[in-house]
């Protein structure tokens, strides 16, 4: 059965969703031959005895890439894949968009010259001085919406055509401000509930509060995982890190949501 693509929870009232997560958690924790363990699959409710076992399924099992699935006894898309198969959870490889595709090209060779601020920790160096001059900002300045902006407008050159992407250096204010140039939003609720609705090519933004944010590219997704190319980040994932990466973040952890410019 694949995902349905929303989360499902105790109260759920689909009975053939129920039926199959009960056979599926029997089958994986081998409740089958135990009478009073065993969950009914004929019995529709999604009650609080199943909700401990979706828990205790969580706890013993992990992601695709290896790590722990939260243990809060609802069954999202990575909870989802570990009883049911990748295969069962939508999947997006690539941009369909001309633009779109050509911007996670320039931004994938920016990865793969390891570019790096000098000195270390600086937020500069000649290809971050250019991201962010680019930007319409001054040298020294957190520059990973600046990144984006630049392999927006790389891209833009190659194709020879304008460049939809608004022009800031700021994770929010280009959260704020992308509709105007007119993209679609898509709001992290959502796309948790329903990753198929993030697709390659698409920018993802991150609020750390106090007008704080993080930003960069989403490559590719596998059900509730993504995989991103960041400017100013490291292998720790954090938001002034001091390069250009290739990481892989799970969609609940962007808690603004997606800017989608396909089509423009």
């Amino acid at each position: 059965m694949d995902y349905p693509k929303r989360v499902i929870k105790a109260g759920e009232q689909d009975a053939a969703i129920v039926r199959a997560v009960k056979l599926q958690l029997n089958q994986k924790l081998v409740l089958d031959n135990d009478p009073q363990e065993r969950l009914d699959p004929d019995n529709p409710e999604f009650g609080p005895r199943m909700k401990q076992l979706v828990k205790l399924f969580q706890a013993r099992n992990v992601d695709d890439q290896g790590r722990p699935l939260k243990q809060d006894g609802e069954i999202g898309s990575l909870t989802w894949a570990a009883l049911f198969g990748d295969a069962t959870v939508d999947s997006s490889a690539k941009a369909d968009d001309k633009l779109l595709a050509r911007a996670l090209k320039i931004a994938a060779g920016e990865e793969k010259k390891k570019v790096r601020e000098v000195p270390r920790n600086s937020n500069r160096g000649p290809e971050v001085d250019e991201y962010l001059k680019r930007a319409g900002v001054s040298p020294g300045l957190s520059w990973c919406c600046a990144f984006v902006y630049w392999c927006f407008d790389e891209a833009a050159k190659a194709l020879d055509r304008g460049n939809p992407m608004v022009r800031t250096a700021g994770c929010l204010d280009h959260w704020q401000r992308a509709t105007g140039k007119g993209a679609r939003r898509i709001r992290a609720k959502d796309a948790i509930a329903d990753p198929s609705l993030v697709k390659a090519g698409m920018v993802f933004i991150m609020d750390h509060g106090g007008g704080k944010g993080h930003t960069g590219f989403v490559e590719s997704v596998n059900g509730g995982l993504l995989t991103t190319i960041e400017g100013n980040t490291d292998a720790s994932r954090t938001r002034e890190g001091g390069g250009v990466y290739r990481l892989t973040r799970k969609v609940s952890e962007i808690n603004a949501g997606y800017i989608d410019y396909s089509g423009l």
